[in-house]
């Protein structure tokens, strides 16, 4: 009997999610004995045309990292939808978007401005930057298209599971896949860990009041109190807007959340969640002070909306 068919792909992210994989240690054993893996190129030396040639449906699952940034992103991530059963969307910026997404705050040509102009280490007097197509000596030379906008990978094609995280816990993705291969999945569409906030398993919970009010906000090294809860200490964490089942990693290392397993299934909008909770804790309904207050949060939408800027509401910012 043939073993079920897997294939893993990596489109716009760090490759977290990739080492994430092999961080199953032992358990990777019994996934490579239970699955054919078709097609994993960060890995493996399979070509596209491999996929191409196999039956629609024929693949079992997909876990596809990063978000849409490229054509040639886009392409792949069809052809796997086409030829799999299911496409799980694998770590925060496939999800959500993820940090990359944070490039919507710009468009393409001020990025491209950026990275090959004005970067304070670049030589490039004849201004040049990539081009889709250009010629070299008789030869046309192709590149993927760069797009103006970072996109989840749900805006793309239909996806059945997603796995969160930046990246995903080694524990998420065993029961993940573990799930699947038992035939245990959950309602289509379903985040395969815990739908509750962080702050409910948060192991600083009981130190928090039941009124939080400050009257600043702070950097984690200017008060930090291990133990403490963060918010209490004017320190933002977005644990009330964030789903748990990380294991609090990032907690138990003194540091506050900062929501890369995105919103639990009631948060419509999660910046928008965290931003209701931030303006509930100011001690003023001052307008002037409240103005003060907000000056002492560096970078509000790099903050709010880390990890979710393409999948939220707001989506972009728009000229």
């Amino acid at each position: 009997m043939s073993k079920p068919k897997a294939a893993i792909y990596w489109c716009a992210s760090c490759g977290g999610c990739e080492e994430a994989v092999v961080d199953l240690n032992e358990f990777i054993l019994d996934v490579v004995a239970a699955v054919d893996i078709v097609f994993w190129p960060v890995a493996l030396d399979f070509k596209t045309d491999d996929i191409k040639k196999l039956a629609d449906g024929e693949i079992t699952v997909s876990l596809i990292n990063g978000a849409i940034r490229t054509s040639e992103q886009e392409e792949i991530s069809k052809l796997l939808r086409q030829k799999s059963k299911f496409v799980i969307s694998f770590g925060s910026c496939s999800h959500l978007g993820g940090v990359p997404g944070l490039a919507n705050f710009f468009d393409k040509n001020s990025i491209f401005q950026r990275a090959y102009i004005e970067t304070e280490s670049t030589v490039n007097p004849k201004k040049i930057v990539p081009k889709t197509k250009s010629e070299n000596k008789g030869c046309e030379l192709e590149l993927p298209e760069f797009y103006n906008t970072v996109l989840p990978l749900n805006k793309v094609i239909e996806v059945d599971y997603y796995i969160p995280g930046c990246p995903p816990t080694p524990d998420v993705i065993k029961n993940a896949l573990i799930a699947l291969l038992e035939n245990k999945l959950p309602q289509k569409g379903s985040v395969l860990t815990l739908n509750k906030a962080l702050c409910e398993a948060c192991e600083r919970k009981d130190t928090k009041p039941d009124k939080v009010l400050i009257k600043k906000f702070n950097r984690t090294y200017e008060v930090i109190d291990n133990g403490k809860c963060f918010l209490e200490q004017g320190i933002i964490c977005l644990g009330p807007a964030t789903r748990t089942g990380c294991g609090a990693a990032c907690i138990k290392a003194n540091m506050p959340c900062r929501g890369c397993f995105g919103p639990t299934d009631n948060v419509l909008e999660s910046g928008s969640k965290i931003l209701s909770a931030i303006a509930s804790i100011i001690e003023t309904n001052d307008e002037e002070e409240v103005k003060k207050v907000i000056e002492t949060i560096p970078d509000p939408a790099g903050l709010f909306y880390r990890y979710s800027l393409p999948s939220s509401i707001i989506s972009r910012r728009l000229k």
